[in-house]
C-alpha cells in the first residue's frame, strides 16, 4: 500500500497572507481567531483569494465487536438503524448539511447488519463489523489496509467533483472505545484520561468499560506501530477516516476535523505522515474528555466548544460557516488603501 504524497505548505506565502489580513479595514487583530483561520485557509489553498468549492462531508459507518462486551449504553443494532435515518434525511447531520449546503455522503464501511441498496449509500464494506478487540485483533492487517485505501478513494472521488473543503463523520456503536485505545496507544495518553461515557453510560457501565479496555490494551501491548495499533484496536470507519485524512491533505483540501472519533483517526494519519495536520481545521472540543486530551496532543485550538457528543460530523458541519466567513473576509474585505481609509483612524 502506497500512501499519498502530502506536500508541505509554502512558507513564503505566510507573510504575504499575513500582510493582506493586516491591511484589511479593521484594527490590527480585531477579527481574532477568524484571522488565524483565514491565514490557515489561505495557506492550504495557496492563495490570498480563497474560494471554498463544493463543500462535502462523508459519514463512515461500521460496527465494533467490542460492543458485545457491554461498553456502550446502546446495542450494536443502533448503528444500522442510524444509517437508515441518515439515508432518510432525518439525522442531525442531514439537517446541518442541508442548512449549510454540504454535499453529504454515507459510507457503509462495515455495518454488522446488511443494509438494503440505496442511492444515498456507498458500499465500501470490509466486513460485518470488527472482532471484539478485548479477545482478538479487531481486524487483520489486510482489512486495515483495505479500509485505508477505501477512505482515500472516496476523497479522490469528491476531489474529481471539484471539492476543496471536506469533513468526516462517523457512526458506530462502541467506537469511543476504539478511539480511547488508539489515543492512549499512539499519543501516549493514560488510558483513564481517554475513556468517557460515550453515548451515556452510567457509573457501572463506565467501570465495566474501563475494565474491558484495560484488558484489551494489555492483550495488544505489542501493537505500537500505527498500522499495527489500527488493526488491533481500531474500527473499519476509523481506518477509512484515517485514509481519507491523508488523501484530503494530499489533494490540498481544507479538512474539517470533527470530534473524538475523527480525531483518533487523524492521530493514526498523523503517525503515518505528520504533514496531514497542516491541512486541518479543528472544528470543536467535544464533551468527551479524551477528545480534550487529543486536542492538547495536537496543540489544536478548536473553533467551537458546545459540549457536543453526537459524532456524525456534526461539529464539522457547524464549524463550516466560520471557515466560509474566514475565506470570504480574506477574499472580499477592502484594504485601507483601496477604501481610502486612514490607518490612523482604525
Amino acid at each position: 500500500m502506497q500512501l499519498p504524497h502530502i506536500a508541505p505548505l509554502d512558507p513564503a506565502l505566510r507573510p504575504v497572507l499575513q500582510a493582506a489580513i493586516d491591511d484589511k479595514t479593521k484594527p490590527l487583530g480585531a477579527l481574532g481567531q477568524l484571522e488565524d483561520l483565514a491565514l490557515r485557509v489561505g495557506m492550504i489553498l495557496g492563495t490570498a483569494q480563497p474560494r471554498l468549492e463544493r463543500p462535502a462531508l462523508i459519514v463512515f459507518a461500521a460496527d465494533h465487536g467490542v460492543a458485545d462486551a457491554g461498553v456502550s449504553a446502546f446495542p450494536a443494532e443502533v448503528t444500522a438503524q442510524m444509517v437508515l435515518n441518515f439515508l432518510a434525511g432525518g439525522a442531525a447531520i442531514n439537517v446541518f448539511s442541508r442548512q449549510h449546503g454540504l454535499a453529504l455522503e454515507v459510507v457503509d464501511a462495515g455495518v454488522r447488519t446488511a443494509l438494503p441498496p440505496s442511492p444515498g449509500l456507498i458500499d465500501c464494506r470490509i466486513g460485518p463489523g470488527t472482532r471484539n478487540f478485548a479477545e482478538a485483533p479487531a481486524m487483520t492487517p489486510e482489512q486495515a489496509r483495505a479500509a485505508l485505501v477505501a477512505g482515500m478513494a472516496r476523497v479522490d472521488w469528491h476531489r474529481a467533483q471539484g471539492t476543496n473543503v471536506i469533513g468526516f463523520g462517523e457512526m458506530g456503536i462502541a467506537n469511543t472505545s476504539a478511539a480511547a485505545c488508539l489515543a492512549s496507544r499512539l499519543a501516549g495518553i493514560p488510558l483513564d484520561q481517554c475513556i468517557g461515557r460515550g453515548t451515556g453510560l452510567d457509573d457501572a457501565g463506565l467501570e465495566r468499560k474501563h475494565a474491558v479496555l484495560a484488558r484489551a490494551m494489555a492483550r495488544h501491548a505489542d501493537a505500537t506501530a500505527p498500522l499495527d495499533a489500527l488493526a488491533a484496536l481500531g474500527g473499519f470507519e476509523i481506518a477509512m477516516m484515517a485514509g481519507a485524512f491523508l488523501a484530503a491533505a494530499a489533494s490540498r483540501m481544507v479538512i474539517l476535523v470533527d470530534g473524538f472519533i475523527a480525531s483518533a483517526a487523524l492521530l493514526v494519519a498523523q503517525r503515518l505522515d505528520a504533514r496531514v495536520l497542516d491541512y486541518c481545521v479543528f472544528s470543536h472540543c467535544s464533551h468527551e474528555h479524551g477528545h480534550r486530551a487529543l486536542l492538547a496532543h495536537f496543540e489544536a485550538r478548536p473553533l467551537l466548544a458546545l459540549d457536543l457528543r453526537l459524532g456524525e460530523g456534526s461539529g464539522a458541519a457547524l464549524a463550516y460557516p466560520l471557515v466560509a466567513s474566514a475565506a470570504a473576509f480574506l477574499r472580499e474585505m477592502a484594504t485601507f488603501s483601496r477604501a481610502g481609509v486612514s490607518t490612523a483612524s482604525a
